[in-house]
């Protein structure tokens, strides 16, 4: 049995221990679980090829012994003490590293796999570098190259052969080649590397396929029994999606000791309570606590540069603040906030409730009213359930959505969130025209049940289909189905939204459909009044929050449950 014998039983298996990773954050150790049975010869080999390496960007160009953090040497040995030389197997096949901007990420990563490649004794092995973009690529190829060139030896220009124009490096000795590539299907489909680096996963997760080309990548590294898959990325400065998401769940999950599985995370983030925090301001902004999740500091960036930095994001807002604190301090965006977006975003996660079910929204309120929108083939079809509690008279919001599979083609760039949404049971993705109107008229017709549904709202125009379903399900009538204008018209309703979002009066089910959709919506002003409109938005989808507004509408009115409206359907119009 090889020196990782007992390492080979538990792959999979990393010791870590529920809030471990907490409180080594807190006290600033390792944020990699004891592997005791690394092969230390070979971390150590791997670690010293490493430091030899020079940055050639930095002025002195000097030696990663010197300018390199420990924090990724530990990397560099874990992914390279876990092979077993004797068995010819890595125990350690993925690791997931995410670190904040200005962490040398880019340089690490090109020292890491020219380490590889030196360190590799399979003839012709093909490793990858990937990056998202082709500037980007250019980056980690100028790094890597410069590594080569800055070698004061010259021992890694007679064993490397490099080819700027195809950005490849090959060995001499093993004819093993390092290819640093963009993210692009064409060049990525069918490889069989032996390993591959993935630089800034949150990007590459924005192409459509991107799933897709990572589940092709693990195909094709499975026949390698030393083969290794490496994703280093920083936080997305948007809500996460598809494969990003994905990957990051995975890692999470692992970390926290909630489930086991192959990749090694390492995660550089605050621990929940510092993540979370609802103050104001929130933990997270304290910047003594910034070194927790800096591992580079004091090297390429220090605290001081950040807090100079803060300052200049919250000068621009509140906008700036999250996409700032996402990038720097790798805090998960919720919502996507631009300068033009609605007031009601930047207090949406605060009025978030998980608990917050459909039953519970219904068991809870006095009186409930449905709002509905959208609904073509290029669009959500957005149910918004919205409830008075009996007790407290606070508004309570739950959501759903339905989309027809065409929209997974129509939009591609949005299917990856699409599929994440259906995952969570936030959307239904229908291929039958008529299933999300039918289901809508059973969600419908189940509040009706309780006696409590006052009314249902939607925009009069193009819903004959809608008001047909309902009306078999015995909802019809001008005082049950209402006609809700829209345009300049509903700014009654999304001002209402707001001042009961700011006082605490508006809770909604933490959805992050719902997130996601106020994150896209857009304000244009109209004279005294403001509008948000599909137009406004683009090809941004607001559907759920369109039908939000709609129900906002209604509940404004005051209504009584058992279809006994406040006010009849021609007045709702005038809002």
């Amino acid at each position: 049995m090889g020196p990782l014998g007992q390492l080979r039983w538990s792959r999979g298996r990393w010791p870590y221990r529920i809030g471990e990773i907490a409180s080594r954050i807190r006290a600033g150790r390792s944020l990699l679980p004891d592997l005791p049975h690394l092969n230390r010869a070979q971390a150590n080999r791997a670690i010293a090829i490493f430091n030899k390496l020079r940055l050639p960007d930095v002025i002195g160009t000097p030696a990663l012994a010197e300018a390199g953090a420990d924090w990724f040497r530990e990397i560099v040995g874990a992914l390279h003490g876990s092979f077993d030389p004797v068995a010819r197997e890595r125990m350690i096949r993925e690791i997931f590293l995410l670190a904040p901007k200005k962490s040398s990420k880019t340089s690490y990563a090109a020292a890491l796999m020219v380490t590889t490649l030196l360190m590799n004794e399979r003839p012709r092995a093909e490793f990858l570098l990937v990056a998202p973009t082709v500037s980007l690529a250019h980056i980690a190829f100028s790094q890597a190259l410069g590594m080569v060139d800055k070698d004061p030896d010259g021992f890694l220009r007679k064993r490397l052969h490099v080819q700027e124009h195809l950005r490849k490096i090959t060995d001499r000795r093993t004819k093993a080649t390092l290819e640093i590539k963009a993210f692009d299907t064409t060049v990525l489909t069918g490889v069989k590397p032996t390993g591959v680096l993935l630089d800034e996963l949150h990007e590459i997760a924005k192409v459509a396929a991107a799933e897709r080309i990572i589940g092709q990548l693990r195909g094709g590294l499975l026949p390698n029994p030393e083969g290794f898959l490496v994703f280093i990325t920083t936080q997305s400065d948007e809500p996460p999606r598809g494969a990003f998401r994905a990957e990051l769940m995975v890692a999470r999950a692992i970390r926290d000791g909630k489930t086991r599985g192959a990749m090694l995370p390492v995660l550089y983030e605050f621990p929940e309570d510092i993540a979370n925090d609802t103050a104001d301001p929130p933990a997270w902004q304290d910047s003594s606590k910034w070194w927790m999740v800096t591992p580079n500091r004091d090297r390429s960036v220090t605290i001081k540069r950040l807090e100079d930095d803060w300052a200049q994001a919250k000068a621009k807002g509140q906008g700036e603040i999250i996409r700032w604190a996402s990038q720097h301090l790798n805090i998960e965006i919720g919502l996507a906030l631009r300068s033009d977006r609605w007031v009601g975003a930047d207090l949406w996660q605060r009025a978030a409730d998980r608990t917050l079910t459909l039953d519970a929204l219904i068991e809870r309120s006095e009186v409930v009213v449905i709002g509905i929108d959208g609904g073509g083939l290029d669009d959500l079809l957005g149910l918004a359930v919205l409830g008075r509690d009996r007790v407290t008279r606070h508004w309570l919001l739950w959501s759903r959505a339905w989309a027809h599979g065409s929209v997974l083609e129509r939009r591609k760039s949005e299917a990856s969130v699409l599929r994440d949404f259906e995952t969570a049971g936030e959307l239904r993705i229908v291929a039958n025209l008529g299933d999300d109107i039918a289901e809508i008229a059973t969600l419908a017709e189940r509040v009706d049940e309780t006696g409590k549904l006052g009314s249902v709202g939607l925009d009069p125009f193009g819903v004959g289909a809608i008001v047909d379903a309902l009306a078999e399900v015995g909802i019809a009538g001008n005082d049950r189905v209402v006609g809700i204008t829209q345009g300049w018209k509903l700014t009654g309703a999304i001002k209402t939204a707001e001042r009961k979002l700011a006082d605490g009066t508006l809770v909604h089910g933490g959805m992050g459909l719902m997130a996601w959709a106020v994150g896209n919506a857009k304000v244009e002003p109209k004279g005294n009044a403001i509008v948000i409109t599909k137009q406004a938005s683009g090809t941004a989808k607001i559907d759920p929050l369109m039908a939000a507004f709609n129900a906002v509408a209604l509940m404004a009115m005051n209504p009584q449950a058992a279809g006994r409206s406040y006010l009849r359907s021609s007045e709702m119009l005038v809002l």
